[in-house]
């Protein structure tokens, strides 16, 4: 029924175009003193006369009728076109070490620090993503509390402004290092963040309860995704007594819990758990396990940190899981084989989509190499992606005086040998 109706208001259409087509005709001949009951009153053999005569004015209302086919043919509907699906992107690099030469590089005559340096040659990939995660591995107490690296880091307040500046949305702090300068460096670190960067998101570290039981969510293009952040341990040093809340660590009680919760509030869930062993490039016993418990309680992603060393990238059911992302920015003591391992991080590059029943499942994924490149001197460490580092550069790299194996070609064959096809 529906088709019939548009085909007569169709061919309606195309009657009244048709005849305001022919009406100029109608006119001329009545300006020459001729009716239209006066032509049809002529002989016959006359009007047949006057049709051959008029052959031109044929081939014009030809043209007419093609004027006409065109014009119906352009408001006849047209299929809707397709709409793309809503998807969300996010991106997450490992964990940034701020060693004792990179502080001592980063310090400024005045006594401050700057840290831009270390991000400068990824910052539009990272500002690029919807969503952009880093792993801060020091705790941010501020140099009141003395700027110091390895074993117990503590860095300034300048680190924080520089992830901002770098474009990352969401900080995670649960680490082996969240207390390193006690109960004070870690309130002096959430302060920061809630008064210097309200609308950043920070995770993993709480200075109350009802921080600890939150979920943190975020919302791009109607889709929610949700952020669980856990540790393994904080290096043998206890919780505060009156702030057993204070980091979030890896109970599987706790664990199963807040996945559930995550579960109803979001579309999609992620956990970003430090886990793992040091320094070894393929997946314990213990964090497939905890992966097999992701996995059987919501979560949708993992992207793990920890291990310094990049590690497989492999399905677990239905959740994709990083096991490890390696370092974003280290340099490392270390001197013996493997150390060059360590300058060699990557940024988790994940797209979700929303299907057509509503689910939102991962429709990309990959991940992009980086290279942690050191040099003596102030602002000389940062980090290119693999594509912008140079057989020249890796000459440059003073870690080679560490492990004289590092190289442009050691780090490509290392990413290929964990990574295979994914990097891109």
């Amino acid at each position: 029924m529906h088709k019939n109706r548009q085909w007569i208001c169709i061919t309606g259409i195309f009657l009244l175009l048709l005849f305001a087509a022919c009406a100029p005709k109608a006119g001329m001949l009545q300006a020459e003193g001729k009716s239209l009951q006066e032509e049809d009153a002529e002989d016959k053999d006359v009007m047949s006369s006057a049709v051959l005569t008029q052959a031109p004015e044929l081939e014009e209302n030809s043209n007419n009728e093609k004027l006409v086919q065109k014009l119906v043919q352009q408001i006849t509907p047209q299929p809707p076109t397709p709409t793309e699906a809503p998807s969300l992107s996010l991106v997450m690099v490992g964990d940034v070490l701020l060693h004792t030469r990179i502080l001592e590089g980063a310090q400024l005559e005045d006594g401050t620090y700057s840290f831009a340096s270390l991000f400068e040659n990824i910052t539009e990939e990272i500002q690029a993503a919807d969503l952009a995660i880093v792993n801060q591995e020091v705790i941010l107490g501020g140099s009141e509390l003395g700027v110091s690296g390895y074993p117990a880091f503590n860095a300034p307040y300048e680190a924080g402004d520089a992830l901002v500046a770098a474009g990352f949305d969401l900080i995670c702090h649960a680490t082996n290092h969240a207390l390193d300068k006690g109960k004070k460096g870690l309130l002096n670190c959430i302060g920061f963040w809630k008064e210097q960067y309200p609308d950043i998101g920070v995770i993993g570290i709480y200075d109350s309860a009802e921080g600890r039981d939150s979920i943190y969510l975020y919302e791009a293009n109607g889709i929610t995704v949700a952020v669980l952040n856990y540790t393994y341990g904080t290096n043998g040093i206890a919780l505060p007594k009156d702030m057993p809340y204070a980091v979030s660590l890896l109970d599987r009680d706790r664990v199963i819990a807040d996945l559930k919760k995550a579960d109803e509030l979001a579309d999609f869930v992620i956990v970003c758990p430090h886990w793992g062993t040091e320094y070894v490039s393929e997946p314990t016993k213990e964090q497939k396990k905890w992966a097999k418990l992701f996995e059987e309680n919501g979560a949708d992603l993992v992207l793990g940190t920890h291990p310094h060393v990049i590690e497989p990238i492999e399905w677990q059911g239905d959740m994709l899981v990083y096991y490890s992302i390696g370092n974003f920015v280290n340099w490392t003591s270390g001197t013996k084989a493997g150390t060059a391992d360590r300058m060699v991080g990557g940024m988790a590059e994940i797209t979700l989509e929303r299907a057509e029943d509503g689910t939102v499942f991962v429709a990309e994924y990959g991940v992009t190499p980086l290279i942690c490149h050191v040099e003596e001197g102030k602002q000389k460490v940062t980090v290119y992606t693999i594509y912008d580092y140079t057989k020249e550069l890796g000459e440059q790299n003073a870690i080679r005086n560490q492990d004289a194996a590092f190289s442009y070609e050691y780090c490509a064959e290392l990413c290929e040998r964990i990574w295979g096809e994914l990097w891109r």
